[in-house]
C-alpha cells in the first residue's frame, strides 16, 4: 500500500528509527501506526531510540585513501567491545569509502548520503547498526587531505584509537614516497605537533607564547637588554618542540623530519613537499562512560 510522508514522519518521531524501516512497518501493518510501532519493537528497531541519549566515546577511526586523496573518519559507539564488532567494522569503512569517493568535506552531508547496498540512507544505517548491535553509535568527525601530485600515507595506530594522514607532494617514485609518508604519519601519531611548520603558526599563537617567554625572562631579573634575545632563544626551542618539520625524527632522534625529508629527495633525486597533516584521537574531547557497578546494583533494588 502507499505510505504518506506525513505517516512515516510521525512513525520516526515516535521511535526514531530511519526513515526506510519505518515506511515498510507502515507498508506491512496497512498504515496501522500503533501496529507499525509494535512491528519494529519485533524487530529490535525502536530500541535505537533510546540507546541514542547514552554516551559513545570508544569506537574506532578508519583512514581510506586512493591516488591522491586521504581521509579519516571517527565513528563512536559506547563500549570498545562494540568497537569489534564485525559489523560495526564494515559499516565504518563502508561510511568511510562512501565519504572518499564522494568527497564528502562533512558529517552531515555524509549522514544523508545512500548507504551502498541497502536502500537506506548512511544516518538511517546507522540507525539500523545501533538496533542491531544494541549499542549507541555516532558519526563524529572526518577530514581529508588531497595532493595533486604524490600520495596521502596513512597510519593507524592500536587498531583504530589514532589515525593520522600525511601528504607527500612529488613527482618521484610513488612506493618510495609512500614509505616516507608512512613514516612521517608514525612520527605524527606519537608526536602530536601542533602545526606543520613556522608559518603554519598563527599571528596569535606566536604572540601569546612570546608574551609569556617576555614574562618568564623578565622574571627571572634579566635586563631589558638582553630579554629580547632570550625570547627569540626559547622560540627555537617551542618551534623544534611544536613543529613537524622542526622535531627531531622519532626514528632517528639526530635529525630532524626536515632534514629527513629533503635527504629522501635528495636520494631519489626530485622534489618533496608535506602539504599537511591530519591526526584524530579516538574520543578526544568526548566524556568516556563510567559503570558504577554498585549505584547499578543499589538502583536495581528500589525497583
Amino acid at each position: 500500500m502507499s505510505v504518506s510522508a506525513n505517516l512515516v514522519k510521525e512513525l520516526r518521531e515516535k521511535t526514531g528509527v530511519g526513515m526506510m524501516d519505518c515506511k515498510k512497518a507502515l507498508a506491512e501493518t496497512n498504515g496501522n501506526l500503533e501496529e507499525a510501532v509494535d512491528w519494529l519493537r519485533k524487530k529490535g528497531l525502536s530500541s535505537a531510540a533510546k540507546k541514542a541519549s547514552r554516551v559513545a566515546a570508544e569506537g574506532k577511526v578508519v583512514a581510506v585513501s586512493n591516488a591522491k586523496m586521504g581521509l579519516l573518519l571517527e565513528v563512536n559507539s559506547e563500549t570498545d567491545f562494540a568497537a569489534k564488532n564485525e559489523k560495526f567494522i564494515a559499516f565504518a569503512q563502508t561510511a568511510a569509502e562512501v565519504a572518499l569517493a564522494q568527497k564528502i568535506q562533512d558529517i552531515e552531508t555524509l549522514s544523508k548520503h545512500p548507504f551502498p547496498a541497502t536502500g537506506r540512507t548512511v544516518a538511517e544505517e546507522l540507525t539500523h547498526q545501533i538496533a542491531t548491535i544494541g549499542e549507541n553509535m555516532n558519526l563524529r568527525r572526518l577530514a581529508s587531505l588531497e595532493v595533486r601530485e604524490g600520495c596521502v600515507a596513512s597510519y593507524i595506530h592500536m587498531l583504530g584509537k589514532i589515525g593520522v594522514l600525511v601528504g607527500v607532494e612529488s613527482g618521484g617514485d610513488i612506493e618510495k614516497l609512500s614509505d616516507l609518508g608512512r613514516k612521517l604519519a608514525m612520527h605524527v601519531a606519537a608526536s602530536a605537533p601542533p602545526y606543520l611548520d613556522r608559518a603554519a603558526v598563527s599571528s596569535e599563537d606566536l604572540q601569546r607564547e612570546r608574551s609569556v617567554l617576555t614574562e618568564q625572562a623578565r622574571a627571572s631579573g634579566k635586563p631589558d637588554a638582553i630579554i629580547g634575545k632570550m625570547v627569540e632563544g626559547r622560540l627555537s626551542k617551542f618551534y623544534s618542540e611544536n613543529c613537524l618539520m622542526e622535531q627531531q625524527f622519532i626514528m632517528d632522534p639526530d635529525i630532524k623530519v626536515g632534514q629527513l625529508v629533503e635527504q629522501t629527495a635528495k636520494q631519489m633525486n626530485t622534489t618533496i613537499r608535506i602539504v599537511g597533516f591530519k591526526r584524530f584521537v579516538l574520543g578526544d574531547g568526548l566524556q568516556k562512560r563510567e559503570d558504577d557497578f554498585a549505584c547499578e546494583v543499589a538502583k536495581a533494588a528500589k525497583v
